[in-house]
This record gives structure tokens, sequence and C-alpha cells, in this order.
């Protein structure tokens, strides 16, 4: 038997492709709500549903102001959180049923890893292998207050049963941005807290479209949370800035300041500074035929890594060749925009940018200037497409292709004959097509 510790992308794609060569796997997942892990529960498809809400109310604001409607949007956050979790219920029995479909048994316990041992529900498991794969969880700052009542992480925000009025987050990285966004655009006054700057080391592009997109929300950078205040509940957050102390008053405090590796039921096994498990080229742990992949391994803390660790872990385990990493990795902001982008490791220069063309979900941002902004980068000499960013309503498919076209080291002299749908937002398809005439040209 093969043992899978954690329900989420990771481990629920290694379990589902060891048991298809013909493994006999077990997983362990302790959700009460099913599998999916972070991403469904508390990760990506949260920050969808309510980005979903927090779009509709900025496109019917904007419609407002221009007097096309006749109402000012509001949003019932308790009832979105209620909805949403019944829809989450619903991907949740899914993700059940394929895996079980797929041969997989499902042990709901928490499950306890020693070394190459698993405990779980009472019993010990002496499995032949083992898959670690338990994703991560919020980091939180030491700072006082953070045990107040109204102080909420991605993984509690969904005991919010109402809309703040004023709301701190303690951050500055994609969540607190994402979620700045959201409940700016529902009518709560936001103010984000960055020990550094607005998303620190991510390409300026990335960061001055999503400042525009973060318009309404007070920034405040190079500023310190010294502590959380408040008799009971939450009443404010005390700042440090350029050595001075003020209070920055609230009703809700949102931390955001990163991840941290799930190890906490993991012991006799080799971790980094950050907590991470340690792993080689081939998933293994320092324990023999304990393997690792996921969040618990670290940074990026992506879903489509996750996956693809996971699938790397299952061949690994199976004795197959691994295919080598990716050079580039996609990633996606989703404000009123979807920031999408990606960069080769080797990639110069500053690229052509244009502004993205007006479409679905953007011609009424065309009075605004804010249809958001398409850069693409090539290597001179060859043409070889080695980075973009692509700032649109919905950038984030096509940005998976850009970058498989980056990995395969594609010219964008291939790309002469592409031929873009219309009416479309995305501008970076427009501009391979116009750097291949301008390099044919020339």
């Amino acid at each position: 038997m093969i043992a899978v510790i954690g329900g989420g992308p990771a481990g629920r794609i290694a379990a589902m492709r060891l048991a298809a060569h013909g493994k006999e796997v077990t997983l362990f997942d302790g959700r009460t709500e099913g599998l999916g892990g972070q991403c469904l529960h508390e990760g990506c498809m949260v920050i969808c549903a309510q980005n979903d809400a927090a779009r509709a109310c900025d496109e019917v604001c904007a419609l407002q102001r221009m007097g096309i409607a006749d109402t000012t949007p509001g949003v019932d956050y308790a009832h979105l959180q209620e909805k949403m979790a019944e829809v989450q219920m619903t991907i949740a029995g899914v993700i059940d049923t394929e895996t079980t479909g797929a041969g997989v048994t499902i042990v709901r316990e928490h499950a306890r890893v020693e070394g190459a041992r698993v405990y779980a529900g009472g019993r010990e498991y002496t499995p032949e292998a083992v898959l670690i794969a338990t994703g991560s969880a919020p980091r939180i700052p030491d700072i006082p207050g953070t045990g107040r009542a109204g102080v909420y992480t991605a993984h509690t925000l969904p005991r919010l049963r109402r809309t703040p009025q004023n709301m701190v987050i303690i951050g500055a990285g994609v969540i607190a941005a994402e979620y700045a966004y959201i409940f700016r655009a529902i009518g709560v006054d936001v103010t984000m807290v960055a020990r550094s700057s607005l998303l620190r080391g991510f390409p300026a592009p990335v960061v001055k479209g999503v400042r525009r997109d973060l318009a309404g929300v007070h920034i405040r950078e190079e500023t310190d949370a010294v502590a959380i205040e408040g008799a009971g509940t939450v009443t404010g957050v005390r700042v440090r800035c350029n050595g001075l102390d003020e209070v920055v008053h609230c009703d809700t405090v949102l931390i955001a300041a990163g991840l941290r590796p799930r190890t906490d039921a993991i012991s006799g096994i080799d971790t980094g500074p950050g907590g991470e498990i340690r792993i080689n080229e081939r998933m293994e742990t320092s324990v023999p035929g304990v393997y690792a992949a996921g969040d618990v391994t670290g940074p990026p803390y992506l879903t489509p890594v996750a996956r693809r660790e996971g699938r790397r872990a299952a061949d690994a385990i199976l004795g197959l060749p691994l295919k080598p990493a990716l050079a580039t990795i996609p990633q996606t902001i989703r404000l009123r925009h979807e920031h999408s982008f990606a960069l080769h490791p080797d990639a110069e220069g500053n690229g052509t940018m244009i502004p993205s063309p007006a479409g679905p979900g953007s011609f009424w941002l065309v009075p605004d200037r804010h249809t958001g902004r398409s850069l693409l980068q090539t290597e001179n000499g060859s043409g070889r497409i080695t980075g973009f960013y692509e700032a649109a309503p919905q950038s984030s498919s096509a940005a998976g292709y850009l970058t498989y076209l980056i990995n395969e080291g594609a010219s964008v002299d291939a790309m002469e004959t592409f031929l873009e749908v219309h009416p479309s937002t995305e501008g970076c398809t427009w501009l391979m097509r116009y750097i291949a005439e301008q390099r044919e040209e020339r």
C-alpha cells in the first residue's frame, strides 16, 4: 500500500496516477468539508467566487456613473459566504467521486508522519511508500493581538458573516492585493499595511497595473504593523513608519502575510529554514521511501505547480523517468483585470507594450483609459519569446499558452500567421504578429 497524506492538488493527482498504474493507494485527508485542499476551500476558488461579486459591483458602479444603470449595487457578504459554501460542497462532491472512481481509498482522518511511519485514527500504517502533500497554511506575524475577535486569515475568513466598514490588511503580496480589491469593490474602506513595498520582487509593469486596479485602497508601504488593538474585538492596528506610531482604526483585520509549509504533524524528516520539507530531484525526502510534493516543499505555492509535482512524485515512486522542471511558470493576480505574466530567467530588455484592446468586459473601461496593458518580450537576434505581461478581464487562459511558447523556445516569427478570435481583450497575440512582421520587413 502507498500512503498519500493530503487531498489537495498535489496529493490527489499523485494518488489517482498511482492507482491508474495498479497500485493500492490510501489517501488520508481529515477535512470534514471534503477533498480539494486549500485551493478549493480557502484559496483559488474562494478568490474566484468573491472576485466575481466584486467585479460585478465595479461594472455596475461604472455604468451608474455614466447614467446607464440607475442603482448602486451592494453585496450581502454573509449571504455570499453561504452560497459560496454550497458551490464548494458541490465541487468537493465531484472531486471525491472522481478520486474514489479512480480506485483510491480515502481515509477521512488527519494523519501524522514520523519518518516512514503513518498514524491515523488510532492505527499505525506501514506503507511501501509515503507521499507527503499536506500543503501550506497562513503565516501569522509575531505581533500582539492576532487572536482578537475580528482578526481573520484567508483560512478563517469564511467565519466573517458581515460586511466590514473599515478593514486593515496586513501584507502586500498576491493574496493581500486580491482581497484588497474585493473588499474595496463591495464598499469597504481598505488599508494595506506593507513592511516593504506592494508586490515586492514582481516585475514593474505588473506592480504598476495592480496599483491602477487598487485605486481607492490606502496602501501604506515601508510600514510595520506593531500591534492589533481593541478590548475584546479589534478596534485598530498600531503601525510604525519612519519611527512614528499611529493607529489605523478598523473593525476588521485580515492577515495576508504569506504562507508557510504545513508540517505540524510531520517529524523525523529534514526541513529547510522556512519549515519546508527538503527534497531531491526525484521528490525524495531524507527518509528512504518517503516523498513530498506541493506547497509543503516551499514556494511558489501555486496550484498548477503542486499538480505537476504530485505527478512527478507519483512517477518517482513508480520508478518512471521524470520530465525536466519548467524554466518559466505563469502567474495571475485577479483584480478588476487579470494580471497574467511569465518571464524566462534569461529574459532581457523592456519589450514592446501596447494598451490592451477593448472587448468583452472592458468596453466600458475605454472612457477611463483602463482597458489594460499588453507587453511582449523577445530576444533581439532569434526572436525567441522570453516574457509577457497581460492585463485584461480574462488573460489567464492565454497566459498558459504563451508560457508554453516561452518554455518551448518558440520564435515570434512562427506566429506571423496566427489569427486571434475577435473580439478579444488580449493584446499579446497582436504583438506577436506585429513583431514578426517587423522582423520580416527588416
